[in-house]
C-alpha cells in the first residue's frame, strides 16, 4: 500500500480564500485553491520545499474570524503545494455528504 492510500480521504471544497503562511522561504500572501478538514492546496508560483512545516492564517467562515493553523507541505507542483495540517479542521468535516459553506473573496 502506498502513503497516498494510507491517508484518509476527506472530502476537499473549492476556495477562493486569500491566506498568510509562514515557511522558511519566508511570509507570503496566495490563494487558496481547495481546502477540507485534513488539509489544503495553495496556488502560487513560488518554490516552496516540499518537507517543511508551514503555519497559516485566513478567514473560513466569516472575514472578521482568522483561522491558524499548522502544518507540513505534503507536495509541490509548478502550480502550487499542498499542506496536511497537523491536526484536522473538524468545523471542515462534511456532514450528511455536504460541507459547510466558507467565504471566499469574490463575495467581499
Amino acid at each position: 500500500m502506498s502513503p497516498k492510500s494510507k491517508r484518509p480521504q476527506r472530502s476537499r471544497r473549492t476556495s477562493y480564500i486569500i491566506a498568510q503562511y509562514t515557511v522558511k522561504e519566508g511570509t507570503h500572501r496566495d490563494v487558496i485553491k481547495n481546502i477540507g478538514a485534513g488539509g489544503l492546496y495553495i496556488r502560487t508560483t513560488r518554490k516552496i520545499s516540499e518537507g517543511q512545516s508551514i503555519q497559516l492564517e485566513f478567514p473560513l467562515f466569516r472575514f472578521d474570524n482568522t483561522v491558524v493553523v499548522s502544518g507540513k507541505v505534503v507536495r509541490t507542483d509548478s502550480d502550487g503545494f499542498a499542506v496536511a495540517f497537523d491536526e484536522p479542521l473538524d468545523a471542515l468535516e462534511s456532514k450528511n455528504g455536504r460541507l459547510p459553506e466558507i467565504v471566499h473573496e469574490i463575495n467581499r
